[in-house]
């Protein structure tokens, strides 16, 4: 008999322990850390991100300052200027760029493209200032992002 006493007993301490385990496993799952943050900015049709340092790794973001150049094409004058490959098309054909502001931040701005030069540079007319950072690789995803694509 008292071997029976000792072996429920270890039976019971063995499913007390599975259970606590369980629970802290559950537990992780719900303390899981979203890659992105989007939080709707008022008055406007736009979303600040927030991205994770893992986030942004995966993704391979990359950014650059807008530049200002002189340019010659209907009448020499500076000109705002980005890759190409910062430029993005909506359905709507409106173009914008992502813009970084401060670092795993970014923020969707509306752009007026003038026009491209060899393939690579977008001339605007109207865009972010001189200096700010904009997104050159992983813009798309910034986007699907923003838009929940996939969720």
């Amino acid at each position: 008999m008292k071997n029976y006493k000792h072996k429920t007993g270890f039976i019971l301490l063995f499913v007390v322990a599975l259970q606590l385990v369980a629970c802290q496993k559950q537990e992780k799952l719900h303390n899981k850390v979203e890659p992105a943050h989007i939080e709707h900015i008022e008055g406007s049709e736009l979303s600040h991100l927030t991205l994770t340092e893992k986030a942004v790794e995966r993704i391979g973001i990359q950014t650059t300052a807008v530049s200002e150049e002189m340019i010659a094409h209907s009448e020499a004058r500076l000109r705002l200027v980005v890759p190409y490959s910062a430029i993005l098309y909506d359905i709507s054909g409106r173009t914008w760029v992502y813009t970084n502001p401060e670092p795993l931040n970014y923020v969707r701005h509306e752009v007026k493209v003038d026009f491209v030069e060899g393939g690579s540079k977008a001339i605007l007319l109207e865009g972010p200032p001189v200096g700010a950072q904009v997104v050159t690789v992983g813009a798309s995803e910034l986007y699907g992002t923003e838009y929940q694509v996939g969720h």
